[in-house]
């Protein structure tokens, strides 16, 4: 796996790139549909591909783990073979699912005991154990076992925490480096930065972090329920401490404005469960603004769900029909708005890719940011 920088914005620091991997290519800045349980919900492999461009796609270690298990995993072939599919795969780790149990786990230096959400029963992660499960799974990028911080956080703890993060970051490396990928093709670790939204612990997480040698590297505990200036401010901050010829990731990121504030500060990229979970109630991202389909409005509004898409669904269906699907309780109705949603994530990240090429980045993003905003 390797990094190849293209092109520097002049007025941000928004960056493209291609990060080549042995499941191909992905061009950067880049968003990543999230697959938790080997499928992102409401889509299939073909339409990911077609429809919404994904060029890589997230599992989710902890699901993956508790089903359908690693021993089926391993004797499928890994995650890849499993669901039919040939690009690029990351998996996180489980602890932003230990940040969100925080009622049925408990931390300690070794690992995190955590208790099922299927069946109650308890199971014991460490950094080693990670790897090991990531290993199985057989992710392109596997992620570094860490804690992540609630907001707010106290000073204290998240210095405690971050300082755990750091230790256990050694010990996944080590983890890593003394095992093998188990199904022929380079695994890359990416360690993750934490310190909440403490300037000092950002940046000594930071620095700590690009000490280790990796193919990319990630900023976390952010998009946690902080204010978007104070998300912005530390991922700003933390891009100024990590190495300039490696992709950097911001975990769990977020509205379409977020995309590209996030791109401007120099990400390369991103994930987040919204575009896919807001289709399933309804909610729609455009070129013009967000859309509640279920709203009385769109009853009988014949015109394309979203005229500045490139996407299939948005050039057959109406606004009315997924109206009509959605209020019906219809399969349909999610699937088309998931495809939707998702293919103006990628549409959007490769229209910022040309304006940052172009050298119009600022002006365009600046412009079409109030845009986004806007409820329809």
């Amino acid at each position: 796996m390797h990094f190849e920088l293209l092109s520097n914005d002049k007025d941000t620091n928004a960056r493209v790139g291609i990060l080549h991997t042995d499941h191909g290519s992905i061009e950067t800045p880049i968003f990543m549909p999230v697959g938790t349980g080997g499928t992102v919900k409401g889509v299939h492999q073909q339409e990911l591909r077609d429809d919404v461009q994904a060029q890589i796609i997230l599992g989710n270690t902890y699901h993956l783990f508790l089903r359908p298990g690693t021993e089926v995993l391993e004797a499928a072939g890994g995650l890849h073979q499993f669901i039919g599919w040939e690009r690029p795969i990351l998996t996180d780790s489980g602890g932003y699912q230990v940040y969100s149990m925080s009622g049925s786990r408990k931390i300690n230096e070794e690992g995190v005991k955590f208790q099922s959400h299927l069946d109650g029963s308890y199971h014991f992660f460490t950094p080693e154990r990670a790897i090991e499960i990531q290993r199985s799974i057989g992710g392109d990028i596997i992620m570094a076992f860490d804690e992540c911080t609630p907001y707010p956080c106290e000073y204290g703890y998240a210095k405690r925490s971050m300082q755990m993060t750091h230790r256990w970051l050694k010990r996944c490396f080590e983890a890593f480096d003394a095992s093998e990928p188990k199904y022929g093709y380079e695994q890359s670790l990416f360690p993750i930065v934490q310190g909440s939204t403490y300037k000092d612990l950002r940046t000594e997480s930071a620095e700590t972090i690009a000490s280790f040698e990796a193919n990319g590297y990630a900023i976390g505990g952010l998009s946690v329920g902080e204010p978007e200036n104070e998300m912005y401010e530390m991922t700003e901050h933390v891009c100024q401490y990590l190495p300039k010829d490696k992709p950097r990731y911001l975990m769990g990121v977020g509205t379409p404005w977020n995309i590209l504030e996030s791109i401007g500060l120099g990400i390369d990229m991103m994930d987040c469960v919204m575009p896919s979970r807001n289709a399933r109630h309804g909610l729609l991202f455009t070129w013009n603004g967000t859309i509640n389909i279920k709203n009385e409005k769109w009853a009988k509004d014949f015109s394309a769900i979203d005229a500045g898409s490139e996407a299939y669904v948005d050039q057959v269906y109406t606004k009315a029909y997924l109206r009509h699907l959605i209020k019906s309780g219809e399969y349909l109705g999610v699937q088309i708005a998931t495809i939707h949603n998702l293919a103006f994530y990628l549409q959007l990240v490769k229209e910022a890719r040309k304006q940052i090429q172009a050298g119009t980045f600022k002006a365009w993003k600046d412009n079409l940011i109030p845009t986004l905003k806007q409820r329809l």
